[in-house]
């Protein structure tokens, strides 16, 4: 598995990159070696923030984490990712089977135990509603008025799918949807 670091706010040192590294490589017999794990750095006031990313045949492993010390966000985001490719597997697992179907993939799910604990997840609730374009303002609004911690709008200045969220530190982020 391939690694990427980038820096944001942060300057990524030699030893920093090679803790990063060592940590990751204990993932490298779950991948295949052309896949590329993408790792961000990042600052924010006391908070170090680590986020990994790898994308495999159409699935998404991401994984953040924030601690004041960066050596102990790697490992706790390490084992987050740990634990996704186990469910990963257990869903394909129930899903296909016949072992021959996972052969093509490019995750080798050979290295894995099965998790048992987890129980299948169900969508319990669909809720439909109309969507029409507005502003970021007028959408911050809406989802205020409602008491919601989202709003899904059409943004009147892109014509895309956005959802607006409200973060912890009380100020709002927007998701933009590409298709």
């Amino acid at each position: 598995m391939k690694i990427v670091i980038h820096g944001r706010n942060i300057q990524v040192t030699d030893a920093l990159e090679d803790s990063i590294c060592r940590k990751l490589s204990r993932l490298d017999k779950y991948f295949s070696e052309e896949l590329e794990a993408q790792v961000t750095l990042s600052i924010e006031k006391n908070n170090q923030i680590i986020e990994v990313a790898i994308i495999f045949n159409g699935m998404y492993l991401r994984a953040q984490e924030r601690n004041a010390d960066l050596y102990v966000a790697i490992d706790l985001v390490v084992d987050k990712i740990y634990k996704q490719i186990r469910k990963q597997k257990t869903k394909l697992l129930k899903k296909y089977h016949d072992n021959k179907d996972l052969k093509n993939s490019h995750i080798l799910f050979d290295n894995i135990e099965i998790d048992d604990s987890e129980e299948e997840e169900k969508i319990v609730k669909t809720k439909r509603f109309p969507i029409k374009p507005m502003y970021k303002d007028e959408a911050i609004l809406q989802m205020e008025l409602m008491g919601h911690d989202f709003y899904v709008f059409i943004n009147a200045e892109t014509n895309g799918v956005n959802v607006l969220y409200k973060r912890k530190s009380g100020n709002y982020g927007i998701i933009e949807a590409e298709y």
